[in-house]
C-alpha cells in the first residue's frame, strides 16, 4: 500500500510539473497561418513569372510549369515536414523547464527558423547536391532527372512522417542523404554498373562523419557542461525538477530562451538549405533559360570571367602539353563518375576551359546567353568546377603555384555563375519551414521532454543540452556540413541525464538508436525503389 501510495504521489507530482500541451490555436492564429501559406504561393508564382519574362522566353505550353508546380509542392512539403519533425527538439527544453509557454515557444522558434533560412550561406545546399550522380545532374531536365528529384523527396517525406507518427526524433538530414545515396546506387545498377559507382563516396563519407560524430559530441559535451555547472554554480534548484509550473530564475531562463533561439536559427540555416539546393535543381531542369546561370553577375565580372578562363586554359596546356581528347566533355564525365588520374585528364580540362571562355566572350554577358544555350553552358561550367575540385582534393595532378592559383580563381568564377539561390527561393523555403514548426510538434516534444530520462528535465540540463546543440549546429553550418538537429539535441539531453545521475529510459534510447541505425538503409531502399518505379512510369 505504501508503495502504491508513493507511486500515486509521484504521478501526481509529475502531472503537476508537466507543462500544458493541449492548447489549440485560435481563429486569428489559423487565419494568419493560412494567409502566410497563400502569400507564399502567390509570391512564388509572381517570382516565376517575373524571372521567365526577364529571360525573354515566349511561353507556348504550360506543361513545364505544371511539372514545376508539382516538384515545388513536393520540395516545400519536405521542408514543411522537416519543420514539425525536427524543430520540436529546439522548443522541448524551454517548454519543459517552463521558460516559455508552448504556444509562444513554437511561434518564436518558427520565426527564428524563418530568419535562419533567409540568412543562410548556401554552402550546405551545394554540399548535398555534390552527392548526386553527375549524369543525373547534367540531365536534370530529363525524365530520369525528375524521377531522381521526386524519388528522393518522396522517400524522405514518407520516412519522416512515419518516424514522427511513432514519436521518434529521427534525423531529416540522415533521411535525405540516405535517399540521395539510394537513388545513386539504383541509377548505377540500372545502367549495368556497380552500385558503388553511383555515389561520390568521398563526399558521402565527409557528410557521414558529420552525422556520426555530431550526436556523440552532443552527448559528451552536454554531460561535461552540466558537470562543470555543478562545480561552478552552487544553486541546488537548478539541478532539480521544477516546482509546479514555476519558471526558472531569470538568468537561466534567459539562457534557455537564447539557446532555443540559437538552435532554431541554426536549424533553419542548416536544414533549410537542403530544400533550397533541390529546388534549384528543379528550376534548372524545368526552366534553364531563367535559372541555369546567375544573370545577376555584373557584365564586368562576366567579361573578366572569359579572360580568366583563357588564362586557365593556357596554364593547363603548359602543365600538360598533350593533345586533348576529341570530346573533352565525355572524358570529364567519365572522370567525375570514377576519379582516377589519366594522361588525358588535364588536356581535357584545358580544352573545356577554353570552350567556356569563348562562349562567354562571344555573348559578352550571361544575360545575353540565348535560352537554348543556357543548359549546355551551365553543364560545361559544372563539369569544369567538379573536375577541379576532385583533382585538387585527391591530388591527381601536380601544378606549380601559379597554375594552382589560376585554376582556384577560375573555379570560384564558375561557382559564382552556377551556384546561386534567388531570394524568392529562400523566402518560400523559410515560410514552409517556419510554418511547419508550428504544426505537429507535440509528439517529438513529449519524447524529448519525458521519455529520454527517468526524471523531469531540470533547468541546468535544458540549458546544457541547448548550448551544445546551438554551437554544434552553428559550427557545422559554418563548415558547410549537414548535421542532425534531432540527434545532437536528443543525445545532449541523454548526456545530461547520465551526468546528473538521473538515469535514462532504455526503451526510448533503444528506439532512438534503432531509428538512427535504420534511417539510412531504409531511406536508401525506399528511394531506390521509388526511382526505379518512377523511371518506368515516366
Amino acid at each position: 500500500m505504501a508503495t502504491s501510495s508513493l507511486a500515486n504521489q509521484t504521478d501526481l507530482a509529475h502531472c503537476d510539473v508537466r507543462p500544458p500541451l493541449s492548447h489549440r490555436p485560435g481563429r486569428g492564429t489559423l487565419t494568419l497561418f493560412i494567409g502566410l501559406l497563400l502569400a507564399a504561393v502567390a509570391y512564388t508564382a509572381w517570382s516565376l513569372k517575373q524571372d521567365v519574362s526577364a529571360s525573354g522566353t515566349v511561353v507556348t505550353t504550360f506543361t513545364p510549369f505544371l511539372l514545376l508546380g508539382l516538384a515545388l509542392l513536393i520540395a516545400l512539403g519536405f521542408e514543411f515536414v522537416n519543420g514539425f519533425h525536427d524543430t520540436a527538439n529546439a522548443v522541448a527544453t524551454v517548454i519543459y523547464t517552463h521558460s516559455l509557454p508552448a504556444s509562444v515557444a513554437v511561434v518564436w522558434s518558427g520565426l527564428c527558423n524563418f530568419l535562419g533560412v533567409l540568412l543562410s550561406s548556401g554552402a550546405v545546399a551545394f554540399a548535398i547536391i555534390a552527392l548526386l550522380p553527375v549524369e543525373l545532374i547534367l540531365q536534370v531536365g530529363s525524365t530520369a532527372g525528375f524521377a531522381m528529384v521526386f524519388a528522393l523527396l518522396l522517400a524522405a517525406i514518407i520516412w519522416n512522417l512515419g518516424t514522427w507518427w511513432l514519436g521518434l526524433p529521427a534525423s531529416s538530414s540522415h533521411t535525405l542523404i540516405g535517399s540521395i545515396i539510394g537513388v545513386g546506387v539504383a541509377n548505377a545498377l540500372m545502367h549495368g554498373r556497380a552500385g558503388t559507382s553511383g555515389v561520390d563516396w568521398a563526399q558521402a563519407g565527409k557528410v557521414g562523419y558529420a552525422l556520426l560524430f555530431s550526436p556523440l559530441i552532443g552527448f559528451a559535451c552536454a554531460a561535461l557542461l552540466l558537470l562543470a555547472m555543478r562545480l561552478l554554480i552552487k544553486r541546488r534548484e537548478l539541478y532539480q525538477a521544477p516546482q509546479g509550473q514555476t519558471p526558472p530564475p531569470w538568468w537561466i531562463r534567459s539562457v534557455l530562451i537564447l539557446t532555443c533561439t540559437g538552435v532554431s536559427f541554426a536549424h533553419g540555416s542548416n536544414d533549410g538549405q537542403k530544400g533550397m539546393g533541390l529546388i534549384m535543381l528543379i528550376l534548372v531542369g524545368t526552366l534553364p533559360m531563367a535559372y541555369a546561370l546567375n544573370k545577376t553577375m555584373p557584365t564586368e565580372q562576366a567579361q573578366q570571367f572569359s579572360v580568366i578562363a583563357q588564362s586557365t586554359r593556357q596554364a593547363l596546356v603548359r602543365s600538360a602539353p598533350q593533345a586533348a581528347p576529341g570530346d573533352p566533355r565525355q572524358a570529364l564525365v567519365a572522370f567525375i563518375a570514377e576519379p582516377k588520374a589519366s594522361p588525358q585528364l588535364v588536356p581535357a580540362l584545358a580544352a573545356l576551359s577554353g570552350m567556356i571562355g569563348e562562349q562567354v566572350k562571344g555573348y559578352g554577358s550571361l544575360n545575353r546567353v540565348p535560352a537554348e544555350a543556357m543548359a549546355n553552358i551551365r553543364n560545361d561550367m559544372y563539369l569544369a568546377s567538379e573536375t577541379i575540385r576532385l583533382i585538387d582534393k585527391q591530388q591527381l595532378a601536380r601544378f606549380d603555384a601559379d597554375t594552382h592559383r589560376q585554376i582556384t580563381v577560375f573555379k570560384q568564377q564558375l561557382d559564382d555563375a552556377t551556384r546561386y539561390i534567388p531570394l524568392w527561393v529562400k523566402v518560400v523555403v523559410a515560410i514552409a519551414l517556419g510554418l511547419g514548426t508550428m504544426v505537429g510538434w507535440r509528439r517529438i516534444v513529449v519524447t524529448v521532454g519525458e521519455k529520454i530520462g527517468k526524471t523531469h528535465l531540470s533547468y541546468a540540463q535544458g540549458a546544457s543540452a541547448e548550448v551544445v546543440a546551438m554551437c554544434t549546429i552553428g559550427a557545422a553550418d559554418l563548415f558547410g556540413l549537414p548535421v542532425s538537429t534531432t540527434h545532437v539535441l536528443s543525445s545532449g539531453v541523454a548526456g545530461t541525464m547520465v551526468a546528473n545521475g538521473s538515469g535514462v529510459q532504455r526503451r526510448t534510447l533503444f528506439n532512438l538508436l534503432m531509428a538512427w541505425v535504420l534511417t539510412l538503409p531504409a531511406a536508401m531502399l525506399l528511394a531506390g525503389c521509388l526511382y526505379w518505379l518512377l523511371c518506368q512510369v515516366f
